[in-house]
This record gives C-alpha cells, sequence and structure tokens, in this order.
C-alpha cells in the first residue's frame, strides 16, 4: 500500500526529531500502523538549514503553503508555533481536505472551537498528543482509555521550566530570580520566559485536557492564571516543615455549580506522588469514578519525546485515514452535538484551602487579632506556625512569621478576610496566599 505522505511545517527541534524517530523506527512505526508514513516535504524559512536536518531524504521549501498546495501530502504537521501564521495555515489545510497533527498548545486553547468545527465539517482530522505534557500520552489517555469514566478531576504540573525552578529553589534554597537566571543558562527557560512563569504555558494546556474530560469547549479566556514569580524560598522551606511541597498546578474539576479551570501555586502533601516529581519532568493525576485516581509521569518537551507524540497521531490519522469520520474518536473526546454548557467558575466560587504567611509585628495579641478577623469570615484554621523573631530578623528583631494554615472555604470569603488582615498596623508586609491541594 502505497505510503501516507506527510508535510512539515516549520521544521526546527521538533520536527527534526519527527523526521529522525520516523527514519530510525520505519519497519515498527509502519507495523503498527498498517503502511508508511513518509515525510516527504518541509518548509522552513531559512532553506540552508532545513536542508542541514533533513539532506536529500525530503523536499525543502520555503513557503509553507507549497505544501498545503501539494495534492499529495494527506497529512499535515504544524509546528511553527504562534497564534496568527499557524491558524491562517491550519484552516488552509483543512480546508484543502488536509488531516493536521499540531503540537501547538497556544493555537487550540484561543482557537480550537473554530479549528475543530472546521475540521469536522470537512470530514478530517486534527490530533494534538503532542500539545500537552510533551511525550506522555496524557491526550489519548483522557479521550479514549478513561472513557468509561466520569472524570471528576485533573491537576498536572504540565510546565517544565517551573517545576525545575521550584526543584531548584527547594533543593538549593535560593530565591527565584537567582534560579531564574540559572535556568535560563541551562536552556530550561527562554530568554523571554513570561509565558511559563507567569502560568500561560500551562494554562493553554491545561484548557485543553479540561475539554476534554468534561466536554465543554475549549475556553482560555476563562481560565484563571497565576505564575510562581511572587513565591519566596521561605514559603517553600516553611511548606516543606508542614509536610508540603509547592508545585505549579493546572487544575481543574467537576463541581455542582460548574468547572473550576485554574492555574497557580499549590501545596501539595510531600507524601503524594506528584509532589515527588522533579526538575523538568511533568507529570498529571486524572479522577474518575470507575479507575480512581490514576499518575500519568514522563519528559514534558525536548525533540524526540514529543516527536514521539507527534508520530502516534500520525500513525492514528494513517490507520483511520479511509475510515468513516462519523466512527472517529471525537476531536474533544465527546460527538460535538453533545457538548455540555457548564460554565466555567469565577476563582471567588471556588472552595480550596490555603497557606498564608504574614509578616508581622512581634508583639503580644497579634496572632488572636488576625485569627479572630478569620473566625469572624467562618474561616476556620487548620494549623499555625509561629517562627521565633531572632530566625527572622537577627538579635534583637521585632518582626516575625505567622504561617496559617486553613480548612476549605471559598476564594471570595478569603479575599474578604485577606483585606482586613493587610489592614491591621501590626501586619508590616503584603500576605502570601498560597492555595492548597491534597489531592487525595
Amino acid at each position: 500500500m502505497k505510503p501516507i505522505q506527510v508535510g512539515i511545517l516549520g521544521i526546527g527541534t521538533v520536527g527534526s526529531g519527527v523526521f529522525n524517530v520516523l527514519q530510525r523506527n520505519q519497519q515498527e512505526i509502519t507495523r503498527r500502523a498498517g503502511r508508511g508514513i513518509e515525510v516527504t516535504m518541509v518548509s522552513r524559512r531559512n532553506v540552508a538549514e532545513a536542508q542541514a536536518l533533513v539532506g536529500d531524504r525530503a523536499q525543502v521549501v520555503a513557503d509553507a503553503r507549497a505544501i498545503i498546495a501539494n495534492p499529495d501530502i494527506d497529512i499535515v504537521v504544524e509546528l511553527i508555533g504562534g497564534t496568527t501564521l499557524a491558524r491562517e495555515l491550519v484552516l488552509e489545510a483543512i480546508a484543502a481536505g488536509k488531516h493536521v497533527v499540531t503540537a501547538n498548545k497556544a493555537l487550540l486553547a484561543v482557537y480550537g472551537t473554530e479549528i475543530f468545527a472546521a475540521a469536522h465539517a470537512k470530514g478530517v482530522m486534527v490530533a494534538f498528543e503532542a500539545a500537552v505534557a510533551g511525550g506522555i500520552p496524557i491526550i489519548k489517555a483522557l479521550r479514549e482509555g478513561l472513557t468509561a469514566n466520569s472524570i471528576q478531576w485533573v491537576a498536572g504540573i504540565i510546565n517544565g521550566t517551573t517545576n525545575f525552578i521550584l526543584s531548584e529553589m527547594r533543593d538549593k534554597g535560593l530565591d527565584f530570580a537567582v534560579v531564574l537566571k540559572e535556568a535560563q543558562r541551562l536552556g530550561y527557560a527562554e530568554a523571554d520566559p513570561t509565558f511559563d512563569i507567569e502560568g500561560v504555558d500551562a494554562a493553554h494546556k491545561l484548557t485543553l485536557m479540561s475539554s476534554i474530560a468534561f466536554g465543554i469547549p475549549v475556553q482560555f479566556d476563562k481560565a484563571y492564571v497565576e505564575g510562581i514569580t511572587q513565591l519566596g524560598a521561605q514559603d517553600i522551606r516553611y511548606a516543606e516543615q508542614l509536610g508540603y511541597r509547592i508545585k505549579l498546578l493546572g487544575i481543574t474539576k467537576r463541581t455542582a455549580k460548574g468547572i473550576e479551570l485554574r492555574v497557580h501555586p499549590s501545596l501539595v502533601p510531600a507524601k503524594r506522588l506528584i509532589a515527588n516529581v522533579e526538575g523538568a519532568m511533568n507529570a498529571v493525576m486524572v479522577q474518575g469514578d470507575a479507575v480512581g485516581t490514576t499518575l500519568y509521569y514522563g519528559k514534558g518537551a525536548g525533540s524526540e519525546p514529543t516527536a514521539s507524540a507527534v508520530i502516534a497521531d500520525l500513525v492514528d490519522i494513517t490507520r483511520l485515514h479511509s475510515a468513516d469520520p462519523a466512527h472517529r474518536v471525537p476531536h474533544l473526546a465527546f460527538q460535538p452535538d453533545a457538548m455540555s454548557d457548564l460554565p466555567v467558575l469565577p476563582m471567588g466560587d471556588v472552595v480550596t484551602s490555603y497557606y498564608l504567611r504574614l509578616r508581622v509585628a512581634d508583639q503580644a495579641g497579634v496572632l488572636a487579632k488576625v485569627t479572630g478577623l478569620l473566625a469572624d469570615a467562618g474561616i476556620s484554621i487548620d494549623a499555625v506556625l509561629q517562627r521565633e523573631a531572632d530566625e527572622i530578623g537577627g538579635e534583637g528583631s521585632t518582626q516575625t512569621d505567622v504561617i496559617i494554615l486553613t480548612h476549605d472555604c471559598t476564594e471570595a470569603r478569603m479575599d474578604a478576610a485577606l483585606v482586613q488582615m493587610q489592614a491591621l498596623p501590626t501586619v508590616l508586609a503584603a500576605i502570601t496566599r498560597i492555595r492548597k491541594e491534597e489531592l487525595a
């Protein structure tokens, strides 16, 4: 049978990984797919650089649209990134009747509804395993492996850069800014790391997982996003003393009122497996009513781990290439006419527990005033840790840190209590608030 022909838009780190793994494992992949899969065209503005990557084994063009226009190309792999040109090219490829594989989480988180609708109307597939958690097959697990379950929540470490930074801060006791520079030097963080450290990259990925888990439209604009830039080394140290570790988590939950969709630093019990995921690794926990808790762990980025996911999509499409579109797995797991209209909850309605750190004057009665305000707000306290003043500012210091762990309450109630606590004259700095997730 004639091999499936693939064109790669934007051959770089991931594209070259796809090309090389396909070449290396061609025999095994063909046995699994039922026919060969060949990359016959690649595009890159710098043709010489692309030529150096693929040699004479594929045609190299500067214009990505030349690949889309080629009637022999069956599948287009979009690895350009961004949301402007990539959106145009993906929609053009769909209109031309090509199947699409993409690793572009930002594109799908923002324009996924439009792209999936266009693909459904045209009867082609858009596959995106590589868009979330690199080489971890979490999309296939959510969309197919757990299809018998009513999924209750998904929680994941889905950004390797931030996990590396938090791991280094914990291991070495260094502040965020110092570790960020080291992460940039080692190549874990970009020159402009904003999307990573502010949680945007994780929110793109979480938006896609939430849609598949709960059958809701892609709604990145409704996600709550908070990064790690305000975390201090002392918070990581205090969390450790209390039996927790701080991780940047993407969390999406089904509740009676709607869907939670949020990315923020979280205290996680140190005994949880996900709390022990270190360095640039990724991990995703999924809670289903039938299966219980499952954990997926592996490399979230890199040339060949991501290529592994891209090629898995290529194999899936090859297997289903000639199948009736109505019999294929839906893009977001649920049939398009059966999507839910459950709302994404505003953060004020989210219920969770909290870690609070207050820098206060070392005076009698300060703790009583703080705990009194929490009690007045209906917020119960789980634990209190008060540091000796000498530990904070040295001998003779007049300041100390008070750390409070609370039981569950709504975010809106906690926000109101924080305003009152911050107004106390004995509270000497901005209060640090970190949400706590038991993930039981």
